[in-house]
């Protein structure tokens, strides 16, 4: 699962899978043992839970990166791509 940034102990990534069940555009938040999901159209938690502070931290910047995070879900599937992801590179097989 690629990551997509880190700031202040909490780490952003984004699920790929191709044809996968996923409906709902979403990332993922880790902090320490802790994991949020949160969805990126309206940006709100789905499921799972952080601490206040750091829920915080992850929502202002989920507003911040609102339409990179949309780019960076619907990209093309079944293909190789290679997803500039703030800075980073990455290729990988959809």
């Amino acid at each position: 699962m690629p990551e997509i940034s880190r700031f202040f102990g909490i780490i952003i990534r984004m699920y790929i899978e191709a044809g996968g069940p996923h409906h709902t555009p979403h990332f993922h938040a880790y902090y320490q043992d802790q994991v949020g999901i949160y969805g990126i159209e309206r940006i709100e938690r789905l499921a799972g839970s952080l601490p206040t502070r750091q829920e915080r931290l992850v929502l202002a910047w989920a507003e911040l990166h609102q339409e990179e995070l949309l780019a960076d879900w619907r990209a093309p599937v079944n293909s190789f791509k290679n997803v500039t992801l703030w800075g980073f590179i990455a290729s990988f097989k959809m």
